[in-house]
């Protein structure tokens, strides 16, 4: 299918299914990478779903893209954008709206699979809009309250499910980062599932297979 011009450089492939608008799985890479990272999962994962790769909103300097800056202090250590952030987040709402209406996808039925910085703001979108997102998967990533919308506890997450997993040993994202979002689900009352995979920061092929049999039950 060829991609249509929206707010959001993207890639697709069409769902299998003839009939009625198609379950979608939208796709957020990390910092520094392209819409053809997480991609390379499409043929591998459910033909019913219609798969779509989103590019990052903010070029760097050399290669790939971006959500959100990080810059690198030598006092202060890393340091995030949280306004851009945010700003993304709004982009991808507005940007699901746009490819769903564009594609005849069905909006009772959003996926958001992220990596890394795609999961920050998979968590933002998803937690901040829990009644446009159906399912979240959310790898080598965390939940960052900062740039999560105002009023975000008072709205309704029961119908929000969540597979996240990290690795053991990711040099990127602290475990322990990770570790802090079961808690966080918990208490918004997200059914949730949390694993974690003797790697760094990447997917390993038993992460790969166990999200896909998460996502069996869900679409």
């Amino acid at each position: 299918m060829t991609t249509a011009p929206l707010s959001l450089e993207h890639l697709i492939r069409p769902s299998s299914s003839t009939k009625g608008k198609p379950p979608v799985l939208f796709m957020f890479h990390g910092y520094g990478s392209n819409e053809e990272d997480l991609f390379s999962f499409a043929p591998e994962l459910q033909e019913e779903l219609c798969i779509i790769s989103v590019r990052a909103p903010y070029p760097m300097e050399a290669l790939g893209n971006a959500w959100y800056a990080i810059n690198f202090d030598a006092q202060n250590g890393k340091w995030s954008d949280d306004e851009q952030a945010k700003s993304s987040r709004d982009k991808i709402i507005y940007f699901i709206d746009e490819a769903c209406k564009t594609y005849s996808l069905d909006t009772e039925n959003v996926t958001l699979l992220g990596f890394s910085q795609g999961t920050i703001l998979s968590y933002a979108v998803a937690l901040s809009y829990p009644d446009k997102i159906k399912n979240v998967i959310a790898l080598s990533g965390y939940i960052n309250e900062n740039i999560l919308a105002d009023g975000y506890k008072e709205k309704k997450h029961a119908d929000l499910k969540i597979y996240a997993s990290h690795g053991q040993v990711d040099q990127v994202i602290p475990p322990e980062w990770a570790q802090r979002a079961p808690a966080i689900l918990s208490n918004l009352g997200i059914e949730h599932v949390y694993e974690e995979f003797p790697v760094g920061h990447g997917v390993a092929p038993q992460n790969f297979y166990s999200f896909k049999k998460w996502l069996d039950d869900k679409i």
